[in-house]
């Protein structure tokens, strides 16, 4: 294993929110997002605060090594891809939003490898010219994949549903199975598919859970379930992280113009 000089560096931006006790924002990423960097890409993570206007995103974008993108509670505003607009209770975080999709954009246009999980797979679709369903259960056909209201932790996180990989795709390819069981712990979900992304796996019911940019320069790719959650233990989830890591690690020796050893 490299050390952590050597890693390639991957950052996650965070979400602003508020808490109960102050009223000054604050900026946050989940822990098991960055243990699915650190452990499952094995590359360094670091948090990039939701501060669109600070940012110079090609300046950003050349300065990353990977880009991972993290589920949250607000969803993307629909008035980023044409869409109808929120209620007036709905979640928002413009700042995360200002911030995340035009960085995308210049990842994907600079060859840095992007992954997202949940929120990220429609942030990814949003940012690169899709679309989204508003609420997947209100839509005919399509099951209730929200996360479940009782429980603790583990039993909201636990697998709920099989995915279907494309065959011969390269979910297939990296995982060498048709079917896997993830969870689901989203409300959104990606209905028109940006243009140069291919659909790499559904559930059954057919909503999109997983797509790949075609055409990139490098890694890009977006899954519907949380993939951080016990990935160790998921065959798809493990194989997308070590894809993701060394597509990391072949970004860095370009930007460096070394070659890092992957052990």
């Amino acid at each position: 294993m490299a050390d952590s000089s050597t890693k390639p560096l991957v950052g996650i931006p965070a979400s602003q929110i508020f808490l109960p006790a102050h009223s000054l924002a604050q900026h946050g990423v989940g822990e098991r997002y960055i243990r699915g960097v650190s452990d499952g890409a094995s590359a360094v993570p670091m948090v990039i605060p939701a501060l669109a206007d600070d940012y110079d995103f090609a300046d950003l974008a050349s300065r990353l090594d990977g880009l991972m993108l993290t589920g949250g509670r607000a969803n993307v505003e629909p008035h980023h891809y044409d869409g109808p607009p929120f209620p007036d209770d709905e979640v928002r975080d413009p700042p995360r939003d200002n911030t995340v999709l035009p960085l995308i954009r210049e990842c994907v246009t600079q060859g840095v490898p992007v992954f997202g999980s949940c929120r990220g797979i429609q942030e990814i679709n949003v940012a690169m010219g899709g679309t989204l369903h508003y609420r997947v259960h209100q839509v005919d056909g399509f099951n209730d994949h929200r996360m479940p209201r009782e429980g603790d932790i583990e039993h909201k996180f636990s697998e709920r549903h099989i995915v279907v990989t494309l065959e011969n795709g390269e979910f297939h390819r990296l995982c060498g199975q048709r079917e896997v069981m993830v969870n689901s712990l989203h409300a959104q979900a990606v209905e028109e598919v940006a243009p140069g992304f291919e659909v790499e796996c559904v559930s059954t019911d057919g909503v999109i859970e997983g797509i790949r940019h075609t055409s990139s320069k490098a890694f890009c790719i977006g899954v519907q379930w949380h993939a951080e959650w016990r990935f160790e233990n998921n065959v798809l989830s493990d194989a997308l992280w070590k894809a993701f890591g060394t597509a990391c690690l072949e970004r860095a020796a370009e930007r460096t113009g070394n070659r890092i050893a992957a052990e």
